[in-house]
């Protein structure tokens, strides 16, 4: 039922609920609902999907072979984020000390391109391996489609200088790199039989975006057109995800042909009801604050008023948009996941 239920709200299908997604990092939940703990048990956690009654899974894959075994790229580090701190990793100097190596990176000389057809039957038994272990929705994906493909090549501080100090070049030539060859993977995710398709880029900050708006508007969305008609022509639903407040882009966004997009808390959920919930999909509405520091009350007020302010929206997906990390309080979890199976009956 939960695939039935998220197909039906990916086409802006009225369901019998409110179709659900979550990105759960919080074993101590998963433990609780399956009795096994995920890094153990793997089955855990499409036990857990199942028993949270789950609709859509996230994910995307950028190919067999990751970047950091064909080039250069930028190790930041990754602060403790799971309860058993093994996501953590120290930062390392990057490979690029000056802007004029940015200035001068060719993301398809750097990382090469695979070859289609292999890259087209490697998406293919992905997916079908994947659709046949979940009950859920799930998606095709690229993770570094441009501004997230120079986050992981040259990492923030390279990106701003480079960018700051050529803005031209950075746009026409370097972000033009990484888009032919994301425009290979979209070209080979578009020959496979999923029915939609995650594009992920964290294009901007929390606080919006961190280049000047005229730089998206020449060398972003523009390219998000053209992979986007790529997936549109092979009759693929696109829905975009970035972290940050993209809000203000939201019309611009629209325009290249997003189908629907996946938020954290910091954009306005009202904004995108009113502009485009009839028309477009929408995953996210809670907040992970709420849930690890607030009250009953306020979890409850917070539930409430996203499924007030969405009640118009036939492709809405309910979600913590920002994840629900590892020091949620289990019984402010079970208190959320129980409102959001009530409330989100039709």
């Amino acid at each position: 039922m939960s695939y039935e239920i998220g197909k039906a709200a990916l086409n802006l299908q009225w369901t019998e609920r409110v179709a659900r997604t979550e990105y759960n990092d919080n074993w101590e939940i998963v433990r609780h609902f399956t009795g096994k703990d995920p890094r153990q048990h793997p089955e855990a956690v499409r036990q857990f999907n199942d028993a949270i009654h789950l609709d859509f899974l996230w994910c995307t894959h950028d190919g067999p072979v990751d970047w950091n075994q064909r080039g250069r790229v930028t190790n930041m580090g990754h602060a403790v984020y799971v309860e058993d701190g093994s996501d953590f990793r120290q930062p390392q100097e990057s490979p690029f000390s000056r802007v004029e190596e940015v200035l001068a990176f060719n993301a398809v000389e750097e990382y090469g391109l695979p070859d289609a057809g292999e890259l087209v039957h490697f998406y293919e038994q992905w997916y079908r391996d994947a659709q046949a272990a979940n009950d859920q929705v799930i998606p095709g994906g690229y993770y570094k489609t441009l501004i997230s493909g120079a986050i992981a090549a040259f990492g923030w501080e390279m990106l701003l200088l480079a960018a700051g100090e050529d803005p031209e070049g950075f746009g026409e030539y370097v972000l033009g790199s990484i888009f032919e060859l994301s425009l290979h993977h979209f070209k080979a995710w578009a020959a496979t039989s999923i029915e939609c398709f995650m594009c992920h880029d964290d294009m901007v900050w929390t606080q919006g975006p961190f280049i000047a708006p005229s730089f998206y508007h020449r060398y972003v969305f523009p390219r998000y057109r053209e992979l986007w008609q790529v997936l549109h022509g092979a009759g693929k639903r696109v829905l975009f995800t970035s972290d940050g407040t993209f809000d203000v882009f939201l019309d611009d966004l629209i325009e290249a042909g997003a189908d629907g997009f996946c938020f954290e808390p910091s954009n306005s959920l009202e904004l995108l009801a009113r502009r485009c919930g009839r028309t477009h999909v929408l995953m996210g509405g809670a907040d992970c604050r709420t849930l690890t520091f607030g009250t009953g009350d306020d979890i409850e007020r917070e539930v409430r008023w996203v499924f007030e302010a969405t009640r118009d929206c036939p492709g809405f997906f309910f979600a913590t948009g920002n994840h629900l990390p590892s020091n949620i309080p289990l019984e402010n979890a079970l208190f959320y996941f129980q409102l959001v199976e009530e409330l989100g009956r039709r």
